[in-house]
């Protein structure tokens, strides 16, 4: 099977979230499986800063936005070891920015613009490389317009007259929502701009496009699938996703099992497996009490905390439940990330208060993340929301036991009692209760709590699993 694989962003070309991730590991994955995968992208500034090899096709790309046309060229890269082609569209006047989509928190104000281009310049992409393509796999707002070009405008064309299209919802929040004059730049009519289509609250709504058009929906986990069908998640477009239910489920995305493997991580002090974790995970802990100058306590328990600090991520809760544990308990705390000025601001106050039980990191560091991983007794992630999530598959990888909440991906990948702790409501109620039962079972319970260590490092979340469902999904609809 043939599949154009289309995203705003890829590691290590271009990352702002997870999208990136997906879009490095599943066309791998895919093609590992036998398939033909090729992926485009914008020629974003920092892809030219990768330190990959990139090479110019010396291929142009004439695209009519408005009542005017831009030209792009076509470049391509591989990722290091891989044999997926990375194809690039370049227009500097788009993409050679600072950052992908807004620049200090504002949106830069021709991303229509910018995006129309895009997904014009895939399309005719395809015809110049005369590529064969069985599968259009469109992600997010970015590319939402993909299924409806393949429908209205491309699809009587003999390169695209079997194409079948699955989009991909990686966090409804982000819809891409325009000034419905922005209609113009498509180049799509405007009997298409009505409640059915394209238009949402009177503007241009490109996830949505995307919804409406592609032949089959996914989102990057089942229980997601379920809660954006709800008003409570589903962000005002609650109402066309149950109007094509039958096209939407969930599949739970994968992560690089490469990367994120303590018996070759090279970050950490003492790499283990299931064989020897009890003997070599106390070292990792040791080392990471060291390195963020907590006290080097093997009694106390050490939770661990990676991510952006936001309250999506539940960190106004951490925040006032911190003093309880710190002061009647002695557990240590070892937070990860940046995000939010008011919480930042909550969190250093945390670290300088109590500085022999909380050390506070707001930075990025990808060394850092895994030997908390590897190094923390609990993994804390109390989202309100979550599409999908990692940092808990990381942690069950690392016989690090994760207390989350029952939403979205971590109600998938996290059994209650057996490979973690689960808990129901965004409260510090349920949350204190939960982190309760956790610690009880860490200082009372060691046995129990090895059973659970050695459950979660047992499950398999490899993407040869999701690129499997992908590819069921994409037999389906053709």
């Amino acid at each position: 099977m043939n599949v154009l694989f289309a995203t705003s962003e890829a590691v290590p070309f271009a990352k702002t979230g997870g999208l990136a991730d997906v879009s490095a590991s599943l066309p791998q994955a895919l093609a590992e499986l036998g398939h033909t995968v090729s992926v485009f992208m914008p020629a974003h500034r920092c892809v030219f800063h990768s330190g990959l090899p990139l090479t110019n096709r010396e291929i142009d790309i004439s695209v009519p936005i408005g009542n005017k046309t831009m030209f792009g060229t076509l470049w391509e890269g591989r990722l290091p070891g891989g044999d997926v082609p990375y194809y690039f569209i370049r227009q500097d006047r788009y993409f050679d920015r600072e950052t992908l989509y807004s620049r200090q928190g504002e949106d830069y104000a021709d991303n229509c613009e910018r995006f129309v281009f895009f997904c014009r310049a895939v399309m005719e992409s395809v015809e110049r490389l005369q590529m064969k393509v069985d599968v259009l796999h469109s992600n997010d707002w970015q590319t939402g317009l993909l299924p409806a070009y393949l429908k209205l405008m491309y699809g009587s064309r003999p390169r695209f007259h079997d194409v079948a299209s699955v989009h991909t919802i990686h966090n409804l929040a982000y819809q891409g929502a325009f000034w419905h004059w922005d209609m113009v730049l498509t180049g799509i009519g405007w009997e298409h701009f009505n409640y059915d289509e394209m238009e949402f609250y009177g503007k241009l709504n490109l996830l949505k496009t995307g919804v409406v058009y592609a032949d089959a929906i996914t989102t990057v986990s089942p229980h997601y699938a379920q809660e954006i069908q709800t008003e409570e998640y589903g962000c005002g477009m609650d109402g066309v996703l149950r109007f094509r239910k039958e096209k939407l489920r969930g599949i739970l995305n994968g992560i690089s099992t490469e990367h994120w493997d303590p018996a070759t991580d090279p970050f950490l002090a003492a790499p283990y497996d299931i064989g020897n974790i009890f003997e070599q995970k106390p070292r990792c802990k040791a080392d990471l009490q060291r390195e963020t100058g907590l006290p080097e306590r093997s009694d106390l328990a050490l939770v661990g905390m990676v991510g952006r600090l936001a309250c999506q991520k539940g960190l106004d809760l951490v925040c006032d439940t911190i003093p309880t544990w710190v002061e009647n308990h002695g557990v240590q705390y070892v937070i990860l990330g940046t995000g939010d000025p008011v919480t930042e601001m909550r969190l250093r106050k945390l670290a300088e208060t109590y500085p022999q039980n909380v050390a506070v990191r707001l930075e990025f560091s990808d060394s850092l993340a895994h030997r908390i991983e590897a190094g923390a007794d609990l993994f804390l992630m109390p989202s309100r929301y979550e599409p999908c999530g990692l940092n808990q598959m990381y942690s069950q990888i690392y016989g690090t036991l994760p207390i989350v909440r029952n939403t979205g991906g971590l109600a998938d990948t996290v059994l209650d009692g057996e490979t973690g702790f689960v808990f129901e409501n965004d409260s510090v109620h349920d949350l204190n209760t939960t982190i309760w039962r956790a610690l009880q079972c860490f200082w009372e319970d060691r046995d129990d709590f090895n059973r659970m260590i050695r459950n979660a490092m047992r499950r398999d979340w490899s993407w040869k699993r999701s690129a499997e469902q992908y590819v069921a999904l994409y037999e389906e609809i053709r």
